[in-house]
């Protein structure tokens, strides 16, 4: 499962896109820009817990 600990900047790729995506339709007369807000908040705190799983199963078992 070696794939765990880079899959985890998946979510920091996704968190920058979002934010920017938000900034870029923030003058619209739509409010898009909460849901694209939201999107990349959520991708920090997904970026987190998947470190936080990578660590769990790079421990050596007993």
């Amino acid at each position: 499962m070696s794939y765990i600990k880079y899959t985890q900047y998946i979510y920091l790729v996704a968190a920058v896109f979002f934010a920017y995506k938000s900034l870029e339709v923030w003058n619209e007369a739509t409010d898009m820009h909460w849901l694209y807000a939201f999107m990349a908040g959520m991708a920090v705190v997904m970026f987190f817990v998947r470190r936080k799983f990578a660590n769990i199963n790079s421990r050596p078992k007993n």
